[in-house]
Order: C-alpha cells, then structure tokens, then sequence
C-alpha cells in the first residue's frame, strides 16, 4: 500500500525507538524474526506493520509508560482516508508530524482569509494572538518561540516555495493594537521580496471563494505526496488521497483567479503600512 502521512510518522516513531536504545537495524531484525528489509520498509512508512507487530517491536525494545501508548495510538488506522485524532497523544503526534512534513517540504501553499499564514507571522503577531486565548500566560514565550523555529526552513539556501493567499480582512484584524499590525504588515512585504515567496492578496468584493470555507494548507514534501491540512478549533484533519487532495488543489486555482498578482498585492500592503503609521483613519477596523 502507499505511503500515508501516518504510516511515516509511525515509522519515524518505531525508527527514533530504536535508535534511542542503539539497535542497529539488521542486529534488532535478527532479534524479531524478520527480513531486515521489510523493518525498513516499516521505518520509512513504505509498509505498515499491524498493531501487534508494533506491540512487540515496542516490547522488544523495551518501551513503556507514555511513549509506548503514544506510539501504539499511531498503530490502528493507519491506512484511513482521512487523520483526525481526538485524544491528546495522538493530537501530539500529529502536531509533531506536521513539523516534520514542513521541514522536509519542497512547496507549501496556504490559504487564510482572516488572519496572516503562520510561516510569515511576526512574534509580536504570534503573541498577542496567543495573549486572548486560553494559553497560560507563562507558556505563551516557548510556544512563541516553537513556531518562529518553524519559520527558519523559509531561511535555508535552498528553501521550498511558499504561496500564500491571504484575504484582505486579515490585514485590518486589530490583533496586537495599530504598531503590532503595521509591523507585520512591513514584515509580509519583505518576505514577499522574496524570490521563492509568493503572495496574493484575496480583495474585498471577490465573491465566493473556497478561501471563505476555510483555511487550509497543501504541503508537498520528499516523504509523501501532496497532503492537505484543515484547521480545526481542536484538531486538524489531514488527508491524503488524491480525490480529497486533489479538490483542494482545484481550490487553491479558484483562489487564485480571484486574487491579485504578488506585485499589486506587496504594493497593497505597503501602502496600507504607510496609512496606518500616518493616520488614524484606516477603516473598516477600529485600530488602536
């Protein structure tokens, strides 16, 4: 069967276990009675070994407590259509599987109506977001910390090709107060500088768009094909088939004929940066 994003991550998962505990992989194929061909196989997601196989792997190895159960969540459906967990070690699994499919992206396509991409977001943006909702405010510095780390594949000699669509609300959202946006705004500028950055802005008075359904994000990386992901308040959905995947590419065509070009979008924004710093009248938000 293909490769799924779950059978790579419980393969990275039964992979990084091993390693842990310094088996070599032909030396712990030995030891479980199997081809050390098919235990790679296993590893790199390629195949799927059933929930009792993972069981005895884990056994093997000597795994417990919470990395066992953590691992064992990622056992069972691993060839469904579609991945959305509901407890809280599968909802961390994927949530590290999905740094895993960034770091190993070749292109990354994001569509956000109403607030900036997370790749492109500034700290203070990420923070005063985090700020209203139900963060601990002690917590809030590491996970603003975690997601700037995200952003550093954008900064590689060789970085994959973000295109992002971002709906013309999201620019007069009052989160972090008039000098927070302005400086976002100038970062989403620079960025799209960029020669492997594309941005378009989604004008007021398009009509309907998929974009309005909600926001969405395709990623295709060097482990698996093109997989979409769909934000949820509490999980995300991820899917993978080409049928699911491949209407979500259709919507990001139907996105794009309603968006303006990357230049008309950059001098957009930077006029907009210029009327927030120069005036209080900058409608329809009511910026602080």
């Amino acid at each position: 069967m293909a490769k799924t994003p779950k059978s790579v991550v419980l393969g990275n998962a039964l992979r990084q276990a091993r390693l842990g505990r310094d088996w070599k992989l032909r030396e712990f194929a030995f030891r479980l009675n199997k081809d050390p061909a098919i235990l790679s196989r296993w590893e790199t997601g390629e195949r799927t070994p059933a929930p009792d196989q993972v069981a005895r792997i884990l056994t093997v190895l000597g795994v417990e407590g919470d990395e066992y159960e953590n691992i064992m969540t990622l056992a069972f459906g691993t060839h469904d259509p579609q991945w959305m967990p509901t407890t809280l070690p599968e909802q961390r699994q994927q949530m590290a599987a999905y740094v895993e499919f960034e770091e190993n992206a070749t292109a990354i396509t994001e569509v956000s109506p109403l607030l900036v991409p997370g790749p492109l977001q500034t700290p203070d943006y990420i923070s005063a977001m985090m700020s209203r909702d139900d963060i601990a405010a002690e917590e809030i510095p590491a996970r603003v910390h975690t997601r700037i780390n995200r952003q550093h594949i954008l900064d590689r000699q060789t970085p994959p090709q973000l295109t992002a669509f971002i709906g013309q609300g999201a620019l007069y959202q009052n989160i972090g107060g008039r000098q927070t946006m302005t400086a976002q705004l100038r970062h989403l500028v620079g960025m799209a500088s960029r020669p492997r950055i594309h941005l378009h802005l989604i004008p007021f008075g398009a009509g309907w768009h998929p974009g309005l359904e909600s926001t969405f994000t395709l990623i295709d990386s060097s482990q698996i094909n093109t997989v979409a992901f769909v934000g949820t308040r509490r999980t995300t959905l991820w899917l993978h088939q080409d049928y699911d995947v491949n209407a979500y590419k259709r919507a990001v065509e139907k996105v794009r004929q309603v968006s303006m070009s990357p230049d008309d979008s950059a001098r957009f924004i930077h006029e907009l940066a210029n009327r927030m710093e120069t005036t209080t009248d900058v409608p329809p938000a009511n910026l602080a």
